[in-house]
């Protein structure tokens, strides 16, 4: 069997890389590796080595310009020293092999600035079609919520789950599509990974503090209509065993946390796809 390799991009702000990669040995990914980005782009590491590239919480050159815009150009546009390639179409080429893309929380305002999410079919040009904007609270969120996980999406992170219970922490998470007719599409095609809820109802429509941050129809997470890449403002490397939880000496919990799931689920996807 082919080991499963995962490479954790770390540097410019990035501060959540340590959690990501203990998240990643603990869904069974035989090897992990956090990398500075300057070692992608100066081609002392290759993408290609790996199957899953996880792009942890942080904030990204200080969220100048707007949450992870800056890092997005340094994408788009800055060449890979010795192949004259930018990092974004290396990304595209490996989501094209059949490997996975993991963001979470700065990482998945990254994703949505680089337009490989929602994303494109068809080989259209990547574009910005959706944002992740300052919560209408105004102020930085720093709460636990409750999710509702969309059965038919073709997330292979979240196969198997119906609910889950995660920290947030973020002061631009707010979903919001550039139309109604992005939204439409984004529906239609069940990307909308999951949603904030009030755990006592699940509804979705629910305000303040069940949906943190105002989020355009609840929608914590998105993934490419692809499946493999996945972006979402809740944490999971930050539930890894119940005593993350915030009532762990209150309520009888599983050893393992919730979050450890989004990875296993990656991993099991990887070895059991034939390809």
């Amino acid at each position: 069997m082919t080991p499963v390799r995962a490479i954790v991009l770390t540097g410019n702000g990035t501060n959540c890389e340590m959690e990501m990669a203990y998240a990643c040995r603990l869904g069974t990914v035989d090897d992990v590796e956090i990398v500075h980005i300057s070692s992608l782009l100066e081609g002392e590491k290759h993408l290609e080595e790996y199957n899953i590239l996880c792009l942890p919480g942080g904030f990204l050159d200080g969220d100048d310009m707007g949450a992870a815009k800056a890092s997005a150009n340094r994408f788009r546009y800055r060449k890979i020293k010795g192949k004259g390639t930018v990092l974004l179409d290396e990304i595209i080429q490996f989501v094209s092999e059949g490997h996975l893309v993991f963001g979470v929380c700065n990482g998945f305002q990254l994703l949505v600035k680089l337009g490989l999410l929602p994303g494109n079919e068809g080989g259209k040009k990547l574009q910005q079609t959706v944002t992740l904007t300052h919560n209408d609270s105004g102020r930085f969120e720093d709460r636990w919520v409750s999710l509702k996980i969309n059965a038919a999406s073709p997330c292979v992170f979240t196969k198997g789950m119906a609910r889950a219970y995660l920290p947030i922490r973020h002061g631009e998470g707010k979903f919001y599509p550039a139309s109604p007719t992005v939204l439409g599409e984004i529906k239609r095609s069940h990307l909308d990974v999951m949603a904030y809820i009030d755990p006592a109802s699940e509804d979705t429509t629910a305000a303040y503090p069940f949906n943190p941050n105002g989020s355009v129809d609840a929608i914590a997470a998105l993934c490419d209509p692809t499946g493999r890449v996945f972006g979402m403002m809740p944490h999971p490397e930050a539930f890894l065993h119940r005593t993350n939880h915030p009532r762990w000496t209150r309520e009888v919990l599983p050893e393992e946390g919730q979050g450890v799931l989004f990875f296993r689920n990656a991993v099991n996807y990887l070895r059991n796809r034939t390809v």
